[in-house]
C-alpha cells in the first residue's frame, strides 16, 4: 500500500507520465531500455510499484555489501556470484514453478560507454525458463514510460530481436549519447545457449 501511494505521488509531481499496457499475469522477464542513466532505476521502481508488480533484479554481489544489502533486497535485488551465475537461473525457474508472479528486471544494454550489443542474457533465460519477455521503456523525448508489450522468444533469434527493434526504435534514453540499438553479438541463434554471447 506504502509503495504504490509512493509511486503515484511520484507520477503525480514528476514531469515524467506513465503511459503503460497492464501488468503482465504470469512470471515474465521484464526488459529496461533504454538503460543510459541510474535515475531508470527510480522510474521501474514507480512503475513496477503502481502496477503491482513482485519485481526482482540482479546485481554483483559488491552492491549488497554493508548498509546497502537490506535496501537492495528490499527493492527485489538479488546477488549474482559471476563465478556461478547459473545458480540464479535456477532460482527463477523454482520461483516460477511455485507459482509465483513476478518480473525479472534485466537492462541488457548497461549504462557504460563504449556497448554496442545487447547482452544475450535476457534471452537465454527466456528460453531456459519459458518465460516471456516484457518490454519495459523510458522515452525521454515523450517524458513517458511504462510497459510494451509482452512476446514470447521463439528461438528465431533475428525475427524476435526485430521485433523487439521495432519496438524501441522511437524510444530515446535520458542520456542519448549512451543509448544502444538492441541487437545481439550473434543473431543466429548459435551461440546463445553458451557464455560466450554477451
Amino acid at each position: 500500500m506504502l509503495r504504490r501511494l509512493a509511486a503515484r505521488a511520484f507520477w503525480r509531481f514528476s514531469r515524467w507520465t506513465l503511459r503503460t499496457q497492464p501488468a503482465p499475469t504470469q512470471p515474465t522477464i521484464l526488459i529496461g531500455a533504454p538503460h543510459t542513466s541510474n535515475w531508470d532505476f527510480i522510474l521501474m521502481l514507480c512503475i513496477a510499484w503502481e502496477l503491482g508488480i513482485d519485481v526482482r533484479w540482479m546485481g554483483k554481489k559488491s552492491l549488497f555489501r554493508s548498509w546497502r544489502g537490506p535496501f537492495m533486497r528490499a527493492t527485489g535485488g538479488i546477488p549474482v556470484d559471476r563465478d556461478n551465475p547459473s545458480r540464479v537461473v535456477a532460482e527463477v525457474v523454482e520461483a516460477a514453478r511455485a507459482g509465483e508472479i513476478f518480473g525479472l528486471v534485466i537492462t541488457p544494454d548497461g549504462t557504460r560507454s563504449g556497448h554496442t550489443h545487447w547482452k544475450s542474457g535476457f534471452y537465454r533465460i527466456a528460453r531456459e525458463t519459458g518465460m516471456p519477455v516484457t518490454l519495459g521503456y523510458v522515452d525521454s523525448a515523450t517524458h513517458t514510460t511504462g510497459l510494451g508489450p509482452t512476446l514470447e522468444m521463439t528461438g528465431d533469434v533475428a525475427a524476435d530481436m526485430d521485433r523487439i527493434r521495432a519496438f524501441y526504435a522511437d524510444k530515446t534514453g535520458i542520456r542519448p549519447h549512451r543509448q544502444v540499438t538492441p541487437r545481439l553479438r550473434d543473431e543466429s541463434g548459435g551461440q546463445l545457449d553458451g557464455r560466450t554471447v554477451a
